[in-house]
């Protein structure tokens, strides 16, 4: 017995290094497709919906995840992208041509809602770590785009041991990049009609990953931390004074109670008296002999648990690349001028996060013409001779009267269009032509 005692005290597993405390294990890294290897999460469509409503929970009840969310549409998004239909290099259609693109994407932004839209798709692709959008065509050639909801995407049960149907989305046999298809409520929808937005996950995985999912238990620690130092807080300062009776009986403290109090109420349900002392502004205890006032309150020092809540916070912020007051909505030691820099990570950030955005826009927009073309709208030379443009709100603490004074410099050159000067500044250049020519 002391033998296998020694044994057992030298025991080591293996797999400590990989776990929490709590018990938890480490996502691994996989090497077949997957979000993982088979021993980590999610290893199918039930653990991906499991991490979903997780996040999903979080987005919709903890104040600090509310508050990321919003943040990051407002900077990303913000007043809404521009879309502007340009000459292709290289071509030269005509003057109608390109009115007639521009007149699809204004009706496309007006007919979807768009910048609201936009909005979502931040807001979707940031909650559940993806988001599927599904074109349909009109007859007056301006598609309609749809949200379709992750749970939709999953295989069929007679799929389930395809390798190439993993979580719903049908790729080539030996490139999961190449995707063909998506089973929507078990059936198979061409890849042309749906966009599929992934985050936080590499190009050879199916799926995305929540933006919280890293941080999820710092969130929960946070909002219970919270929760806590508000009870505490609130219990503390409910009590106004206790009153210590170093002599006598209980029934002389409740006679003694009884004689001080200013009113009686007896409670309905147990039938127990409660008696109540006011006491005014300013008001002036005598004590008996014996008895002594004390007042928890005076011993109430939240400012320790504060510090906590701090670097959780904290440890939050750094997954999103964010300045702390950007969450906590607390700028009491931040200078927002010194944060949205050009150089500064938030910007660079948030620069990153538009860029792929507007990629993502105009990998739709294209579907968009294409669909106005076999609708009759537009005519098949305008896919290959005009180019679409978009235009994100301005990330970095602007100096107006700088950047007009560099736009002049490259418009006098040559460089930059009066139509861009004015996008960039956020003016509609139609609109201010015909705001002039009232003049």
């Amino acid at each position: 017995m002391e033998a296998f005692d020694e044994l057992w005290d030298t025991f080591v597993d293996p797999a400590e290094p990989l776990l929490d405390d709590d018990g938890t294990r480490w996502r691994l890294l996989g090497r077949d497709g997957s979000p993982g290897g088979s021993e980590s999460l999610p290893a199918d469509e039930t653990q991906l919906d499991a991490i979903r409503a997780q996040c999903r929970a979080l987005a919709a009840e903890n104040e600090f995840a509310i508050n990321g969310h919003e943040n990051r549409v407002s900077y990303i998004v913000g007043a809404g992208h521009r879309y502007r239909a340009a000459v292709r290099k290289g071509h030269q259609p005509s003057a109608e041509m390109v009115d007639a693109v521009q007149a699809l994407l204004d009706d496309f932004v007006r007919v979807n809602r768009w910048h609201n839209r936009q909005q979502e798709i931040v807001r979707r692709r940031d909650r559940d770590g993806e988001v599927f959008l599904r074109l349909f065509g009109a007859d007056d050639g301006v598609a309609r785009v749809r949200f379709v909801e992750p749970s939709q995407v999953a295989a069929p049960p007679e799929r389930a041991g395809d390798p190439a149907a993993r979580f719903g989305v049908f790729t080539e046999p030996d490139d999961v990049e190449t995707v063909l298809g998506y089973f929507l409520d078990g059936r198979l929808v061409d890849a042309a009609e749906i966009q599929h937005r992934k985050a936080n996950v590499d190009a050879n995985v199916r799926r995305g990953l929540p933006l919280f999912y890293p941080v999820r238990k710092n969130l929960r620690r946070a909002e219970k931390l919270l929760r806590n130092m508000s009870v505490v807080a609130e219990i503390q300062s409910a009590i106004a004074l206790i009153r210590k009776h170093h002599a006598g009986t209980r029934a002389s403290i409740e006679q003694f109670v009884q004689h001080q109090a200013d009113a009686t109420a007896a409670d309905p349900r147990t039938g127990r008296a409660s008696h109540v002392r006011r006491y005014a502004p300013g008001t002036i205890l005598d004590a008996l002999g014996g008895t002594e006032y004390e007042f928890p309150a005076i011993g109430l020092d939240v400012s320790r648990y504060v510090a906590v809540l701090q670097a959780e916070l904290r440890a939050i912020a750094a997954r999103l690349v964010m300045p702390e007051f950007m969450l906590t909505s607390d700028a009491s030691n931040a200078n927002y001028a010194s944060t949205m820099v050009a150089e500064g990570p938030a910007v660079k950030m948030f620069a990153r996060l538009q860029h792929d955005m507007i990629e993502d826009d105009l990998e739709l927009l294209d579907r968009v013409l294409t669909h106005a073309v076999a609708a009759g709208r537009l005519p098949r030379e305008a896919l290959a001779s005009v180019s679409i443009q978009a235009i994100p709100p301005t990330l970095a603490v602007r100096d107006r009267l700088k950047e007009t004074q560099a736009d002049q410099i490259l418009l006098r050159n040559g460089v930059l269009s009066r139509q861009t000067m004015a996008l960039r500044h956020e003016l509609d250049p139609e609109e201010e032509r015909r705001l002039l020519s009232e003049q």
